[in-house]
């Protein structure tokens, strides 16, 4: 019922305040001109929401803007992201959603975009394509089929990655994919003080991101201190706010030659101390993609989701790996998450061969 109310209360404060007659139905196939003359055009690309959808979404804003240089590109996101895509010099210009959709919706009409990238396709990017009134293409989120895998346990996805389901938006259009992988661009000043790191560090480090929008999606705090305690390298701990209960018991269980940093910087600071470290485990989590986005050696671990869902590590580090536990029935549970494991045994997690790990790390650390 809260949910129902909230999206009445986003329609009406669109309907409201975007509008001054009716705009008739937005055509959501098509160019109303041949690509051959898209070179000039404005393009607005969606995508709201999260850490990991939104640096998924650089190739394509990069191919776009070398490949048709003329073209004007703006992009709209959460407030709460601008510190993913303020330093991207593929985007021209950068609307940010607040509380205040029907202000946004106005700006974004008065722009006149030829073009929209709707690479959210939610309520509201349906409002805003629907004020527009533009040409718009969608990239299909595939959720029935997600809802099948996880249901069913039938595999009905393409065995395709996100990143190259994002560029099927833009088919008709002289763009193709480079192949270079994912950006990530760190605004001048943004980066981690280095010199404040301990001296023991300075010559190297693990990068352990330990955070998980869901619990069922984090490795566990005993997991992660087995592995830590288990090698020799130093390890940072990586980790937003929510991770900081999380990281005080890993600190409590391992030695020195781990640092939590976890809750203790901003997105761009942990993002520069993943891009100095020699090796990167993560969860399924946005700072594993602005690890990939570096080019690092990643080993991700994957609970309650799993790399079929499309969103793996996009050419990350030759050394990279992915590590899952295969074979249970169970999985996937969710194509999000959950607080808890509904099972209450948490095997997808409980059950990863720390061994492996280690082994993984020890061939990967010097080389």
């Amino acid at each position: 019922m809260a949910e129902w109310w909230k999206i009445r209360r986003i329609a009406w404060s669109y309907w409201s305040t975007a509008f001054s007659a009716p705009v008739p139905a937005v055509r959501r196939h098509g160019l109303s001109k041949p690509a051959s003359c898209m070179k000039n055009r404005k393009f607005l690309i969606i995508r709201f929401s999260s850490i990991g959808d939104i640096v998924l979404t650089t190739p394509l804003m990069r191919c776009l803007k070398l490949q048709l240089p003329d073209s004007e590109i703006h992009f709209v996101t959460k407030d709460k992201y601008r510190e993913l895509v303020a330093a991207n010099p593929y985007i021209d210009k950068i609307h940010y959603l607040t509380d205040h959709f029907g202000q946004l919706v106005r700006i974004l009409k008065a722009e006149q975009f030829d073009v929209v990238l709707d690479l959210h396709h939610n309520f509201r990017s349906l409002l805003i394509k629907l004020a527009i009134h533009a040409p718009a293409r969608s990239f299909q989120k595939l959720n029935m089929r997600k809802w099948i895998l996880v249901n069913l346990k039938w595999n009905l996805l393409p065995n395709e990655h996100i990143v190259d389901r994002y560029f099927r938006a833009l088919s008709g259009f002289p763009v193709f994919n480079d192949g270079k992988g994912l950006d990530f661009f760190i605004p001048e000043g943004g980066a981690y003080d280095f010199s404040a790191l301990p001296p023991f560090f300075r010559d190297g480090y693990i990068a352990v991101i330990i955070s998980g929008t869901y619990a069922t999606k984090q490795l566990p705090a005993e997991k992660v201190s087995g592995i830590c305690d288990s090698i020799p390298y130093p390890v940072i701990l990586v980790g937003g706010n929510c991770e900081t209960p999380m990281s005080r018991e890993i600190g409590r269980r391992v030695g020195d030659h781990v640092l939590n940093l976890a809750g203790k910087t901003s997105i761009s600071e942990s993002a520069s101390l993943v891009r100095e470290a020699r090796l990167v485990l993560s969860n399924d989590t946005g700072m594993m993609h602005i690890a990939a986005a570096f080019g690092k050696k990643i080993l991700s671990f994957w609970g309650n989701t799993v790399p079929a869902f499309g969103m793996i590590p996009y050419l990350p580090g030759s050394a990279s790996e992915i590590m899952e536990v295969k074979g249970l029935k169970c999985r996937p549970c969710s194509k999000l998450g959950y607080k808890k494991c509904p099972k209450g045994h948490f095997r997808c997690m409980n059950d990863m061969d720390i061994s492996g790990v280690v082994d993984w790390i020890k061939k990967n650390y010097d080389s």
